[in-house]
């Protein structure tokens, strides 16, 4: 049965952030995730987290100016002094919360081709900083659809990118989202490739709400997951149609959520 994990800036929006840990505990799970701490108190955070006996799974390298859409700087020539504070501040954070994981968006490009190489050498200083403490760093497909210029679009183009840093402190983020969204069949990358990745994120489609909400098989990919040699988290990050509580539902009937 696969372990799941929430997304505290997706889910439990009802609430302010320090208290979704609450919630997430009270609603059964054991892991937690969320993009950005940079905000918060790291104090304030590592006694959420512990207050709840919970696991840090994930967060996310600092990513540009979320607001103004820009979805990630490790391929910006631009931006390499931003990037390298973003890599020191996640390490400040990372020391205390001790995630399982780093993600690093790789962000938006005009010329994938022209910026590879920025983008290789920024994973590689990423992996080997987080690496200290204990964090594997991880890389992340985006879809084109919803963010055009990605520099990451497929799961292929991820794994290549990991082969390209050859650093071993690298691993792939397979968001289904993401990857059905540009036309792949996550099921059959689970199938194949389980073994291989560092982190799987999960949403419905079409519409990225919650599971039971759309036309994913649940029940197969649970299945898929459980008999792939996958052995990390499977975090829910999908935004919620109604309150965020009443809609596990199908995982409760399902048997993954407790």
């Amino acid at each position: 049965m696969p372990r799941l994990a929430a997304n505290l800036t997706m889910l439990f929006t009802e609430y302010p952030f320090l208290e979704r840990f609450d919630r997430a505990a009270a609603a059964g799970f054991t892991g937690v995730e969320f993009l950005f701490p940079y905000t918060e108190k790291v104090d304030a955070i590592y006694n959420a987290i512990t207050r709840n006996d919970l696991h840090m799974v994930l967060f996310n390298l600092p990513a540009g100016d979320w607001a103004a859409g820009e979805r990630g700087i490790a391929s910006r020539e631009d931006h390499q002094e931003s990037f390298r504070f973003g890599i020191f501040n996640a390490v400040q954070y990372g020391v205390v919360l001790q995630p399982d994981l780093i993600n690093c968006l790789a962000g938006k490009t005009a010329d994938a081709k022209a910026t590879r190489g920025i983008l290789v050498d920024n994973i590689i200083t990423a992996a080997e900083q987080v690496e200290g403490f204990g964090a594997t760093l991880t890389v992340e497909p985006v879809n084109t659809v919803d963010v055009p210029g990605f520099a990451i679009p497929t799961t292929q183009d991820g794994f290549d990118i990991i082969s390209e840093t050859r650093h071993s402190n690298v691993g792939l983020q397979l968001d289904i989202y993401h990857s059905f969204k540009m036309g792949e069949d996550p099921m059959a990358i689970i199938r194949e490739r389980g073994a291989e990745l560092a982190h799987i994120q999960i949403a419905d489609l079409p519409d990225r709400h919650q599971p039971g909400t759309g036309t994913v098989n649940w029940q197969e990919l649970f299945d898929t997951v459980d008999q792939s040699g996958y052995n990390g988290w499977v975090s829910l990050e999908y935004v919620p149609d109604g309150l965020t509580e009443s809609g596990f539902d199908h995982l409760r009937e399902l048997g993954v959520l407790g």
